[in-house]
């Protein structure tokens, strides 16, 4: 491709990698943290993978990813790190059962074949190429600037809802800042605020933080105390100074839509059948829970069809469905390309087109979204001179002069203004919540010499504190699927701050219980109760 400067328009992808903080030490074998071991292998290595074969190839490319704190701690945590391997074996002495199993039928055998050569690349990407270490894949394309890679709340916690009290708010934004300076060496330029939740003077804690720019969705631009010149395609300026980039809605509904968009083509693999449910028990039992509950296995071998039942899916045909992910990578490309064709005579600046996406859809939910994104990428840089990809830095970089005004109180989510997040389902936790923000901000007050014990004690109430306050559990609450494990986990985290209060303030610190927590919470070992004075 012939380079130009400027383009007509640039494309600033952006991934959302995060998972709640699951770690279980005293349950053998947990299902929860089954969510990690899939999004490993079916999403980060997958992408890492693709990155490495664009470095290989010679193909420009520009990519910013969001890793949240507590996606980093699981994948540094040397337990999880153990039973993920355990786990990714296990799928892959399936892999060669089921090889076996399906030899005489030729549609599921070239399908369990491809299962097991993709297993054993992961394995070996995870044992050999980065020795059980994928944040440092990720840093690398970092330190070689084809990534950025940006921070989010400490542990997702949904901002717009504790604004009542700042320290909070504060908290939840330095824990992030600083969690990301020690994985990463260097400050974040750009934070992912959880479920893109947002309210005027948030951005002042942004600022505060020294972090430079976060993400909208469209309507939290759009409905800005400005009318925005340039709509989602151009940055606006908080009064703070701070950058807010906001969603392009048509680029977002052709991945995310599953009724509209790419994900639902019928060549593509279905997502809910699965042989963990499908085949004979004793057969499939060693690799499901240990309970014997059926669980997915995510070894899949049927395609999304068509609006039929789960039972009449026909066979899964791993090449169509590869020449389906490079038609719809360039049919994506040629509607940006008219998108920034049209909107380049509008506007004194090239525009800009922000899609951000959960980064688990890519691989995890759309089994082929990683050879989407891959073909994406390649055409970009070889086919077309129009477009370019860019990260939001570099946008700020090469177009420092932008409108000031103040976004608008949004999220996204169903109707956009917070209320997956606060309905009939979850409204319960936000008293109690509020409540231990109220304590944490006295005990953090009263203290102002703690003994070591003490110190100990506080920094283990803050972990329990941001551990209740991450929207994973309002979301479960609200999506109702695995409803009990997160009213089980936000209630723990409650209690658990609760019996740390009252023996802070009766100053009888039970040491043996504290080590325990310790063990079990074991999240952000650097945190410090103080920042919530």
């Amino acid at each position: 491709m012939k380079d130009t400067y400027p383009p007509k328009g640039y494309f600033a992808p952006v991934l959302h990698a995060h998972l709640p903080f699951v770690r279980h030490p005293e349950y053998e074998d947990c299902l929860e943290e089954d969510w990690l071991f899939e999004a490993i292998t079916e999403t980060y290595i997958p992408l890492l993978q693709m990155m490495e074969g664009l470095v290989r190839d010679n193909c420009g490319f520009r990519l910013t990813v969001v890793l949240t704190p507590t996606l980093c701690t699981m994948l540094e945590d040397e337990l999880l790190r153990a039973r993920y391997e355990k786990h990714l074996g296990g799928l892959i002495e399936l892999t060669l059962k089921e090889i076996e199993r399906t030899r005489t039928s030729p549609e599921f055998h070239r399908v369990a074949l491809m299962y097991h050569d993709r297993l054993t690349r992961c394995m070996d990407s995870w044992q050999n190429q980065y020795q059980r270490d994928i944040i440092d894949g990720f840093k690398r394309f970092q330190d070689s600037g084809q990534l950025e890679i940006i921070t989010c709340a400490a542990t997702h916690g949904f901002l717009p809802l504790m604004k009542t009290t700042p320290q909070a708010v504060r908290a939840q934004i330095r824990i992030g800042r600083d969690h990301y300076e020690k994985t990463f060496g260097r400050a974040p330029r750009g934070i992912w605020l959880p479920e893109c939740g947002f309210y005027p003077g948030l951005d002042e804690y942004v600022k505060e933080a020294g972090i430079r720019y976060f993400f909208l969705d469209s309507h939290g631009i759009l409905f800005a105390d400005k009318r925005p010149a340039y709509g989602v395609f151009a940055p606006l300026y908080c009064p703070s100074g701070v950058a807010a980039f906001g969603r392009d809605m048509e680029s977002s509904r052709s991945v995310w839509s599953a009724q509209d968009g790419y994900p639902g083509d019928p060549r593509y693999r279905e997502f809910y059948r699965d042989i963990g449910y499908d085949l004979d028990f004793e057969y499939i039992r060693p690799y499901i829970h240990e309970s014997g509950l059926r669980t997915a296995t995510g070894l899949k071998y049927h395609r999304i069809t068509g609006k039929v039942d789960l039972h009449e899916k026909a066979p899964y045909n791993p090449a169509e469905a590869r020449e389906a992910a490079a038609q719809h990578a360039g049919n994506f490309m040629f509607n940006r390309q008219q998108q920034v064709l049209h909107l380049s005579t509008l506007m004194d600046r090239p525009p800009l087109i922000v899609s951000p996406y959960d980064a688990e859809l890519f691989g995890h939910w759309w089994y082929e979204g990683p050879q989407f994104l891959d073909f994406l990428i390649r055409k970009i840089h070889f086919d077309q001179d129009d477009l370019k990809m860019i990260t939001p830095s570099e946008y700020l970089e090469d177009f420092p002069r932008n409108q000031v005004a103040m976004p608008c109180e949004s999220s996204w989510g169903n109707r956009g203004y917070s209320e997956v997040w606060l309905d009939n389902s979850n409204d319960w936790i936000y008293r109690h919540l509020h409540k231990g923000a109220e304590r944490m901000i006295e005990l953090a007050r009263k203290f102002q010499k703690p003994t070591d014990l003490q110190r100990r004690a506080l920094n283990q109430a803050a972990r329990e504190l941001v551990l209740a306050q991450s929207s994973d559990w309002a979301f479960i609450m609200k999506t109702n699927t695995m409803v009990r494990y997160a009213i089980k986990r936000t209630k723990d985290h409650l209690l658990r701050f609760n019996d740390l209060y009252e023996q802070l303030i009766a100053e009888n610190i039970d040491k043996p219980t504290l080590e325990i927590l310790e063990q079990k919470d074991s999240i952000f070992p650097g945190i410090d109760y103080r920042l919530y004075r």
